[in-house]
């Protein structure tokens, strides 16, 4: 009898102590989890520096519109037109375009330049004209961006 009641009591324990082991295990999982503290704010990606101005290219014609734009592009002039370069610039910041105009030998007809300060692509437009007419022949505008030669183009007067 007396092994009947310790087998009992060891029973017992065993039921107990699987019940509270089981209950505490119910009771953690039903428990809202700690709160987690958040993560550390991340500071927004900087911004890309603006790309500098560059030139991206250089049109030639008699004609501009109000964008500083040529209206029709040409290489190819009459003695009494005004010849206009529309200098096309990417990029943004501030600079220095200037241009200089040459006759076929070399000799310097115009040179003129312009402080610029774009936001974005943007147009420069430079002009040469002479009431009295140009002479027939070759010419070329050379165009420099801060000093440094960013393009060229070639036209004549015929």
């Amino acid at each position: 009898m007396k092994l009947n009641r310790i087998s009992y009591v060891m029973a017992l324990s065993l039921t107990a102590a699987l019940a509270l082991s089981a209950c505490g295990k119910k009771e953690e999982a039903a428990a809202p989890p700690a709160a987690a503290t958040p993560p550390a704010a991340q500071p927004a990606p900087a911004a890309p520096a603006p790309a500098a101005v560059s030139v991206a290219s250089i049109d030639l014609g008699s004609a501009v519109g109000a964008d500083q734009k040529v209206t029709m592009a040409t290489t190819s002039f009459a003695t009494k037109d005004t010849i206009h370069a529309a200098v096309s610039t990417t990029g943004s910041g501030t600079a220095t375009l200037a241009a200089k105009w040459t006759y076929q030998d070399g000799q310097t007809v115009k040179e003129d330049s312009k402080s610029i300060a774009p936001t974005g692509p943007s147009t420069t437009e430079f002009e040469i004209s002479k009431p009295d007419g140009w002479p027939v022949g070759n010419y070329k505008v050379e165009v420099s961006l801060n000093g440094q030669p960013a393009g060229s183009k070639d036209f004549s007067v015929k």
